[in-house]
C-alpha cells in the first residue's frame, strides 16, 4: 500500500491521511484499489473483475473526480 500512499502524496500533492478516498485503476482496467485513512490507519479495498473493465472517466493531469454514484 505504500506505493499508493506515495502516489497520493507526491504525484497528486494530496494528504492521504485527510479522509478522502483515493481510487487507482490497473492498466488493463479490470482492477481497482481504493485507499483511505479511517482515523486509525490506512485501509485498502481491492476488486478485480473476471470479465469486462471498469469504466473510467477522462483524466485531467492524472486526476479524476468521481461522484458517489460512480464510486459505488
Amino acid at each position: 500500500m505504500r506505493s499508493q500512499e506515495l502516489q497520493v502524496q507526491e504525484g497528486l500533492g494530496r494528504d492521504p491521511f485527510g479522509g478522502d478516498v483515493f481510487f487507482f485503476r490497473g492498466r488493463s482496467g479490470s482492477l481497482i484499489k481504493a485507499i483511505w485513512h479511517d482515523g486509525i490507519g490506512l485501509s485498502l479495498y481491492a476488486k478485480r473483475l473476471d470479465r469486462g473493465r471498469f469504466i473510467w472517466p477522462q483524466t485531467v493531469d492524472g486526476v479524476v473526480s468521481l461522484t458517489m454514484g460512480q464510486a459505488s
